[in-house]
């Protein structure tokens, strides 16, 4: 890999770096920003994803010389930690960032041919930690890809990517669209759709999850104060909720998934 020492922070080639605090612009150069040496390394090993470059501390380069990387022109900037902070507008605190080019948009229809067990599906969920959480329990726990309606975070926004500890990365994802209709879809060919709502009325998880074992099931959870909208609720073959203590009405949605997707694997 060419290395090449900056000591200057308006260096034109750190220019993409400058767009780090602004996703949409970052977005809209098509790129997306890998941060943290375990993120970083696990973009450098998925041959799927193509990195433009990495901005790091001399002592994270040291911490990443170990690992192969197989595109060889991969250019890597190596700035004191004040360029970096300088450039970024922030404290990048364990020196090392990458800028990866985002991958060609999917359809969700091309997701569910893979045959995947499991899903998850997503409603406005807008916050990228949730999102990042969701995607991480995802690739813990068995399902195979993760379906967004339009929203929804960005999975490969800086902070989504970090909390998913690049799971969003390798999870495959769509956008679910068009939205709500494409839950119809999924039920017509024989898929069973659980939405998970806080409703007292709605089935224990565990009822639900017994009732659709050996199916295949889209589990799908809503907005973070919301929940589901109405007309998502109406297409779910069971609306589910999972069991709490008397005086809790609802769980972090990110929690909630992990649950949903630990108890469909329990019952295969």
């Amino acid at each position: 890999m060419p290395i090449f020492h900056i000591d200057d922070s308006d260096d034109p080639r750190l220019t993409h770096y400058r767009n780090v605090p602004e996703p949409e612009l970052v977005r809209s150069a098509g790129l997306f920003v890998a941060e943290g040496r375990l993120v970083v390394r696990r973009l450098l090993r998925d041959a799927r994803l193509k990195t433009r470059s990495l901005m790091v501390t001399s002592t994270a380069l040291a911490a990443l010389e170990d690992l192969p990387v197989p595109d060889l022109d991969l250019p890597v900037y190596v700035v004191p930690q004040a360029v970096m902070n300088g450039v970024t507008g922030f404290n990048i605190h364990r020196g090392c960032l990458a800028l990866g080019e985002r991958p060609a948009v999917r359809d969700w229809r091309e997701l569910w041919s893979g045959g995947a067990a499991r899903v998850v599906v997503l409603e406005r969920i807008g916050n990228a930690d949730n999102v990042g959480s969701i995607f991480r329990s995802a690739a813990a726990l068995g399902a195979g890809a993760v379906l967004l309606n339009a929203g929804c975070a960005d999975p490969l926004y800086r902070k989504a990517i970090r909390t998913s500890m690049g799971a969003s990365l390798s999870v495959p994802f769509a956008e679910a669209a068009p939205w709500p209709a494409m839950l119809d879809e999924l039920r017509s060919q024989g898929v069973a759709v659980i939405a998970l709502t806080p409703d007292p009325a709605a089935v224990p998880l565990r009822q639900a999850a017994a009732a659709v074992a050996g199916r295949t099931v889209a589990i799908v959870l809503g907005h973070e104060g919301d929940g589901l909208s109405a007309a998502t609720l109406e297409r779910a073959d069971y609306r589910a909720r999972i069991a709490m203590s008397p005086g809790a009405d609802s769980l972090n949605v990110a929690t909630a998934a992990a649950i949903a997707l630990y108890e469909l694997r329990s019952h295969g």
